[in-house]
């Protein structure tokens, strides 16, 4: 019996340390795939953002956060009053989404705080949408969007915000009976989110959910990170891009207003 029972303990210290020796070899693994081949900011479109003066930036351990270095010239303009939480793509370096947004700061008065997920992985970050707007506590009406995976994971935060954002994206899970107020922007030539990908999840958003598909953009014309495996080549200009994402944002922003 002694005998059978050391036996047994012998295997249950084996199983236990091959079932712990895969959970630490998950993790890392987890921990390797996050930092290698992120995507980082490319350089010219950061250095604009960064030397215009009509956009302040505060570095936050946990977003990026750009407001207008002073006050809108149009007072009575609600955008000003609206914030964007914004979720970069997976391993997508936060700071290649300043470009794009910027000209919300600059053009309508917007605060944007771009988040910075754990791990680089948007799917891996469990914090509330209060974590992102308490960094401007000035603001009343928030949007939250996303890029790519990014807006997979705002779709799973829009019930705490007054408006969901999707760049390149689309839900997975069922907001159709939301109410809320919705701009989904993609890409003709997108080869991750594409058209058809779009089109395939449309049900799950509300019924008078705005969609616009910007002619020539690919994935990566919603971020300045280079050229994404798997994409398709892009034909219009990041300044086309750009023109069509702060029109129509600022568009869904003066509805909150």
């Amino acid at each position: 019996m002694t005998k059978k029972r050391s036996r047994g303990r012998r295997i249950l210290r084996w199983t236990l340390g091959i079932v712990g020796g895969l959970l630490v070899a998950a993790v890392i693994g987890i921990l390797v795939y996050s930092q290698v081949g992120v995507m980082a900011a490319e350089p010219e479109p950061l250095a604009a953002v960064r030397a215009d003066d009509r956009v302040a930036i505060t570095d936050d351990a946990g977003a990026i956060v750009m407001t207008p270095a002073s006050p809108a010239s149009d007072a009575d303009d609600p955008a000003g009053d609206v914030g964007l939480v914004f979720i970069p793509g997976a391993k997508v370096d936060p700071w290649a989404y300043a470009s794009i947004l910027s000209g919300l700061v600059t053009d309508d008065g917007l605060t944007v705080v771009i988040t910075k997920p754990w791990l680089n992985l948007a799917f891996f970050d469990l914090r509330p949408l209060s974590s992102f707007t308490d960094l401007a506590p000035e603001v009343t009406s928030w949007i939250v969007g996303g890029h790519s995976l990014g807006g997979v994971r705002a779709c799973q935060l829009a019930t705490d915000a007054d408006a969901l954002l999707l760049l390149g994206s689309y839900c997975a899970n069922d907001l159709s009976s939301s109410g809320l107020p919705v701009l989904s922007i993609s890409g003709t030539e997108d080869g991750l989110s594409t058209p058809e990908k779009i089109d395939a999840a449309r049900p799950l958003l509300p019924a008078d959910a705005v969609l616009v598909a910007i002619p020539g953009a690919s994935h990566a014309s919603f971020g300045d990170y280079g050229a994404q495996p798997g994409d398709g080549v892009a034909t219009a200009t990041d300044a086309e891009v750009r023109a069509v994402v702060t029109t129509r944002v600022a568009d869904l922003a003066r509805l909150l207003g």
